[in-house]
């Protein structure tokens, strides 16, 4: 477990590199959101289309892992919906807080888990963590949106939803990967080599903005709201994931390749939707900023008991 900690420590010290420096007079505050934007539309997408383009999957149960991982991700997201009841009973969350508790209960950080398993694993486990995130973006991004709404005040334009799904970067760079995959052309090789560069870039640049979105403060008011996700997603999703990954027959590398993208903390993207759709956009960055945290400590055990079985 130590190992583990000392492999991944340098992921977490550029997430508070990043949170020090955005509180230092050395970048202009607005510079923040062009770095977001310059990952989200260039940096990531060149490291997932570089990752599954050059990855080696022979030898991977991927059918099995994909399968194990739809269920799992669908079982979280009808077991965290069906919590509301109980959570409104014993007074532990109001109708405006439950879809933030929703999203950070159910998104996943898939750029951490990118960053941990470069340190970490072979390559084949950066490609599994990209493929990952783009089977799972879609039915995430739905269930969160109907939760968003279900609870807020407004109602979602689906078509809009719709365009930004299939337009997403993310998912148009993992799909065009595995068609070039399948062609019989090869990638053109300086143009491999522009793509290798761009993705070397977009893991530290993005853990920093990451860093750089954390608010610190909200470590200090821990409260139900927050609690109850971070249980969720630090430690009941894991467990859901591992038992039913070996459920489907996964196992050795590829169990825990599973299990860090489980054990990482939930996304920031999921910000922008709870304030556009009148979700508790404020819970939402508290609940973030605690799970990273405490991330730091759970990934290891996480990682260590995940080892165990699969040993």
């Amino acid at each position: 477990m130590l190992a583990i900690f000392e492999s991944i420590l340098p992921v977490f010290l550029l997430i508070l590199a990043g949170n020090i420096v955005r509180r230092l007079p050395l970048v202009d505050p607005a510079a923040w959101s062009g770095l977001e934007q310059l990952g989200y539309w260039v940096l990531y997408p060149a490291l997932l289309f570089i990752t599954i383009l050059n990855a080696d999957f022979s030898g991977l149960g991927l059918n099995a892992m994909i399968a194990a991982l739809l269920v799992a991700v669908l079982a979280m997201c009808a077991f965290t919906f069906c919590l509301w009841p109980l959570l409104e009973r014993v007074g532990l969350a109001k109708a405006s807080e439950f879809s933030s508790i929703f999203q950070t209960s159910v998104r996943w950080n898939g750029f951490i888990a990118l960053a941990i398993a470069q340190k970490i694993f072979p390559p084949a486990g950066m490609a599994v963590v990209a493929l990952v995130m783009a089977v799972i973006i879609i039915p995430i991004n739905l269930a969160s949106v109907f939760v968003v709404t279900r609870f807020a005040d407004r109602s979602a334009n689906w078509a809009k939803i719709g365009r930004g799904i299939a337009t997403n970067p993310l998912i148009l760079a993992s799909l065009s990967a595995i068609l070039m995959r399948a062609s019989p052309f090869g990638l053109y090789g300086p143009l491999n080599e522009t793509l290798d560069l761009l993705g070397r870039a977009a893991l530290g640049m993005g853990l920093v903005t990451i860093g750089a979105g954390l608010r610190v403060h909200d470590l200090l008011r821990p409260r139900a709201p927050i609690i109850v996700p971070v249980v969720l997603k630090l430690a009941f999703f894991p467990a859901l994931l591992v038992a039913m990954a070996t459920t489907f027959g996964v196992e050795g590398q590829e169990l825990l390749y599973l299990a860090l993208c489980a054990a990482v903390p939930t996304a920031m993207n999921g910000y922008l939707l709870a304030r556009q759709l009148g979700g508790d956009a404020e819970l939402y960055a508290a609940a973030t900023t605690i799970q990273t945290v405490i991330a730091f400590f759970t990934i290891p055990m996480v990682l260590a008991i995940t080892a165990q079985l699969a040993g």
